[in-house]
């Protein structure tokens, strides 16, 4: 087991989602006049090709009429209860409640649609250099918050033989060291040899129950070596590189984050620019229009 750190036009693309709504909506107005229902409340019935796509094919006989029954009270229950509330409701609130129901929609809608134009037209390539030259410019604001800590490690199983010389290729750990450590890597319980890896301490601690948030500060020093011991075996690591709490992150170790900010950037830009060009083109071809009103 291994230790392990671990530019398309945006108006071409409405008429697919045209496309998806209709059929989305389709199920709604389908005409069941051929079908025999299972259940009515008022004028509303349900069906069993409504059901049907939610039973699955490891259901027992027993199983699928349990759910069938479960699922008929509950649609019941909620068609009864919506029915009561039209009923009983204020105008007031009815209205209101229509009001947030079609601005979810709308959002709904538009934020899809907005997703699909940015996947299909927005670059997700970020450039080494943009991400060095974010990172110099915003380094001050990526002070850390825990220690981090690069080290070689190997987890010894109990009663391990030849310890003392994989302690000595660890240390050393030439050319040579590690060929011989790599081909005996199989007896370990878990190594990790990449020491350019920056990891926090307390995902070391993990992997090392003896270290502590008491003790860390006594082995996790650059150049230590250390050994520690306990049932599960023998834990041995060489650090080679400390960062302290408020010290400045490494690109290494921030690139994932660098990355993602850059990304949400660009598609923030790119959506602004979207809903500009399609205020521009409505009003080029006179679909959109604002009324001067007199003052």
């Amino acid at each position: 087991m291994f230790f392990r750190f671990k530019n398309s036009y945006p108006f071409k693309f409405s008429f697919l989602v045209l496309a998806l709504m209709i059929v989305s909506c389709d199920s709604l107005w389908k005409d069941n006049s051929n079908e025999e229902p299972i259940a009515r409340v008022g004028e509303l019935y349900l069906y069993k090709e409504d059901i049907k796509p939610l039973l699955t094919a490891n259901m027992s006989k027993a199983d699928s009429a349990s759910f069938v029954n479960d699922y008929i009270n509950n649609w019941a229950s909620k068609q009864l209860l919506l029915s009561k509330a039209k009923i009983n409701l204020s105008e007031e609130k009815l209205a209101e409640f229509d009001a947030l129901v079609d601005t979810y929609r709308t959002d709904l809608y538009t934020r899809a649609y907005k997703e699909a134009l940015v996947q299909q037209g927005s670059d997700s390539v970020i450039s080494q250099y943009q991400l060095e030259a974010f990172y110099e410019k915003e380094k001050e604001n990526f002070k850390l918050k825990e220690k981090l800590i690069r080290l070689r490690f190997i987890h010894l199983p109990p009663q391990f033989m030849n310890k003392e010389t994989v302690v000595d290729k660890l240390k050393s750990f030439k050319e040579e060291d590690i060929r011989y450590l790599d081909s005996i890597g199989v007896q370990f319980k878990k190594l990790n040899f990449n020491d350019s890896l920056w990891v926090t301490a307390s995902r070391v601690r993990e992997e090392i129950p003896s270290l502590t948030l008491e003790n860390q500060d006594r082995y996790l020093k650059k150049s230590q070596f250390f050994e520690l011991q306990d049932s599960l075996g023998v834990y041995l690591a060489k650090i080679t590189g400390v960062l302290e709490i408020n010290d400045i992150a490494p690109l290494s170790y921030i690139k994932p984050s660098i990355r993602q900010v850059l990304l949400n950037r660009r598609k923030l830009d790119y959506i602004r620019r979207l809903e500009t060009e399609i205020i521009d083109e409505a009003i080029k071809e006179k679909e959109f229009e604002v009324y001067a009103k007199d003052n």
